[in-house]
């Protein structure tokens, strides 16, 4: 056996990302996105936790976002990982909960490593390196938090107060007394002066027992309804489906719940060029802004301003700044935000505002994902819609019918394996066919390239909730 056990990545992927509006949304949030390179949030935080002295991953997500986890995932490398799926979203204590007794049943004295999926760490090596200084600490029994050494005055992130003021001892873990709130300007400064305080990152590393016995001590109450809900798990396809006792579970952090409790705590200082990419200013931070500050992405272009964001998503549009200073401008195809770049923090309060008006925008885009690829609707009116449908190679949708509406379908590229009834029919580009309203059917990608066709629905009712389903690769009810 070696004599440093491995390390069980957990990794938190369940979050909205409401801050990051519009680019980020319910539907689609901001750890499955690519912000910074080709590859998303969550992909560079599991290659973070790749090799030998890593376990494989346990994944914790909600059931809308299990097969996006499993192909970014795939697509990653990574083989072996218990994706856990939360019936719903409890807050951090439950969730880590849930993960310390899923592993408990192989290995009750490992060491987990707790991650939130939507973090930067430009320095790899730092990253690990504070880690492997964690875990001989996590082995006896410590419970032991990530501090990041502030660079500034930071009102976006919360602060973990040391004992005594940060000595320059590399990564050698400190006693620590409290967390600290996102302070105003003010407190935030006085903070960093005093060279106590230490920006919280949001990562942990303990053993399985250790935080099992915190929550037995401190937070009790959560672990009745995590525990039922674990012992009743079911196997889904290729994910862990948590049972509907979780949701009864307190909705409360793992600091609220134990680590501000604890005795003997300790946090690792660390210095990796974090960053938790909580708004638009910090993604303007990570975005190598120019000599003037300005930060492009996509088909933007600036003209006299300074200190500026300027993004789109969609290569359709071109966004043009002129005279802008300290402004955050983020356009995607159906909506655009502008805004100052010191009330980014904000953005949740526009979000809301949209829900509560009920505009789509706030938590939906116009293309919507799916286990098998993805839909965007073109043009809809009040008895039509027309979408666009990309199928993946070897994927199918649901064997379902229609109670509505009926649908025209034409392929763009790629081949369509078509099933009307009990008759199966292969079409190929510039090929199409007809549904009738009521007809059982199913449509496939048996190619190796991605099919694409447009789908005309005519119909008195056109919602995505007129589907039966009666035979589904998916598992979807």
């Amino acid at each position: 056996m070696p004599s440093t056990p491995s390390v069980y990545p957990v990794i938190l992927c369940g979050g909205s990302g409401k801050r990051l509006w519009p680019v980020s949304r319910q539907a689609y949030p901001k750890q499955f996105v690519p912000f910074l390179e080709g590859e998303s949030l969550f992909q560079a935080t599991l290659k973070r936790v790749m090799g030998p002295e890593f376990a494989a991953p346990l994944l914790l997500t909600g059931n809308d976002f299990r097969f996006t986890v499993a192909e970014q995932t795939q697509q990653t490398g990574v083989s072996g990982a218990t994706i856990l799926i939360e019936p719903k979203g409890r807050n951090t204590a439950p969730a880590i909960l849930a993960a310390a007794l899923e592993i408990a049943k192989t290995d009750p004295e490992g060491v987990m490593l707790v991650l939130p999926s939507d973090h930067v760490h430009q320095n790899e090596a730092a990253f690990r390196a504070a880690v492997m200084a964690a875990v001989p600490f996590a082995q006896k029994g410590a419970m032991v938090t990530f501090g990041i050494k502030p660079t500034r005055a930071e009102t976006g992130f919360g602060y973990i107060e040391l004992e005594e003021s940060l000595a320059d001892s590399g990564m050698d873990p400190q006693p620590f007394r409290a967390f600290v709130e996102k302070p105003d300007q003010e407190a935030a400064e006085s903070m960093v002066a005093t060279g106590r305080f230490l920006w919280n990152s949001g990562s942990f590393c303990f053993s399985v027992a250790s935080v099992i016995r915190a929550f037995e001590e401190f937070a009790p109450d959560v672990i009745p309804p995590v525990q039922k809900s674990v012992d009743e798990a079911v196997e889904d396809l290729d994910f862990v489906r948590l049972s509907e006792a979780y949701s009864s579970s307190p909705d409360i952090s793992v600091d609220y719940a134990i680590m501000e409790r604890v005795s003997g705590g300790l946090v690792v200082p660390l210095d990796s060029g974090w960053n938790d990419l909580g708004s638009w200013k910090t993604v303007w931070q990570e975005s190598a802004p120019d000599a003037s500050g300005v930060a492009i992405t996509g088909s933007a272009r600036a003209i006299d301003c300074r200190d500026t964001l300027l993004r789109t998503d969609d290569s359709d549009i071109e966004l043009v700044g002129i005279g802008l200073e300290n402004i955050v401008v983020v356009a995607t195809g159906d909506a655009v935000l502008v805004a100052d770049m010191d009330r980014s923090q904000d953005v949740k309060l526009a979000v809301q505002q949209l829900q509560d008006s009920g505009a789509k925008q706030a938590v939906e885009f116009p293309r919507c994902y799916r286990p098998w690829g993805w839909y965007e609707t073109l043009s809809i009116g009040g008895r039509f819609q027309v979408k666009r449908i990309m199928v993946k190679p070897g994927a199918k949708l649901s064997l379902q019918s229609h109670v509505h509406r009926a649908e025209h379908w034409v392929v763009v590229t790629g081949a369509a394996l078509v099933t009307i009834g009990e008759t199966e029919t292969l079409l190929g580009e510039n090929q199409s066919t007809y549904i009738p309203l009521g007809e059982v059917h199913r449509l496939e990608n048996p190619g190796k390239v991605d099919l694409h066709l447009i789908e005309v629905q005519s119909g008195a009712y056109l919602g995505e909730d007129d589907i039966v389903r009666y035979e589904d690769i998916y598992a979807r009810s």
